[in-house]
């Protein structure tokens, strides 16, 4: 049986890399302890493959036929792609991938019922990998990564029961399918609130991000599925804070337990709330409806 060794979500707002300087000195210090302690976890948790579940921001795919999730099987992971290059501001990086890995996760789980698509090619990466990629060095540990972009923006869309779901057969997958001795961490990238360029494209609902980050430390994933429906999302921010349900993704991959807020950021010129929690694997919690971790 492969391990989840590590499970952490961030969000991946361009302003971190394209205009972090705009905040103040201690917005700044905020996002960095952060994204170190994302790093510090991926070091600690030794890692043969991290799997980053991120959105898809109608990149890699038409309007007409979109999948719910791509998995990325390229040899290298190589970005940002050059249209984004200037919004991010970021340097090329270049990340070994793992074709077997994720070629044998998209094989089992074709019986989830839901669109996925294998991209044998380079995907064209934009924040969703390339913020988490610069600001935990991802490069220089030299692990390989597995993208798993999903569909958050184009109707219909996998609501949050949905992408709990897909994140249960994930696990299931990477326990029960992966080769023995597999170490896998996963890290969900997206939200917080925010909505790009809609008519509150420089609002940030922090109450709801507050709130958000309170139900995961608490950890009762019953509690989330009911009250942060996308519906919910979408009142906080539309097109953009349904992001979230990529860190819904991993939070199904473990079940329920509790996890760290390691900090929280509403700067209005980065345009989105910012925040990252990592979950503690050594906690396993029984619900009524989730089920036995």
């Amino acid at each position: 049986m492969a391990e989840i060794t590590a499970a952490l979500a961030a969000s991946h707002a361009p302003g971190l890399t394209g205009w972090f300087s705009k905040a103040s000195e201690e917005d700044q210090r905020t996002v960095r302890r952060a994204y170190d302690g994302i790093r510090e976890a991926l070091v600690a948790a030794r890692p043969d493959v991290v799997l980053v579940v991120g959105n898809d921001h109608v990149a890699n795919a038409r309007l007409h036929d979109y999948p719910d999730f791509t998995f990325g099987l390229a040899e290298r992971h190589r970005g940002p792609d050059e249209w984004f290059k200037p919004w991010l501001r970021v340097p090329d990086y270049d990340l070994p991938g793992a074709p077997d890995v994720a070629t044998r996760l998209l094989e089992s789980l074709g019986h989830t019922g839901r669109s996925l698509r294998g991209a044998t090619a380079n995907l064209r990466f934009d924040d969703n990998l390339s913020v988490p990629a610069t600001l935990t060095g991802l490069a220089d540990l030299g692990v390989a990564v597995v993208p798993v972009l999903q569909n958050c923006t184009v109707p219909p869309i996998p609501d949050q029961d949905d992408c709990y779901a897909f994140g249960r057969a994930l696990g299931d997958a990477i326990r029960d399918d992966l080769p023995a001795g597999l170490r896998v961490a996963l890290l969900g990238s997206g939200g917080l609130s925010h909505e790009p360029g809609g008519p509150r494209y420089l609002e940030i609902d922090e109450k709801f991000d507050r709130w958000w980050l309170d139900l995961l430390v608490e950890g009762d994933h019953d509690r989330v599925l009911a009250e942060a429906t996308l519906e919910r999302m979408e009142e906080a921010g539309s097109g953009g804070t349904a992001e979230l349900l990529s860190w819904v993704v991993v939070m199904g991959a473990i079940g329920p337990r509790p996890c760290e807020s390691l900090g929280y950021v509403a700067f209005d010129q980065w345009r989105c709330g910012v925040g990252a929690v990592r979950w503690d694997l050594d906690d396993a919690r029984e619900t009524a409806t989730t089920g036995t971790v």
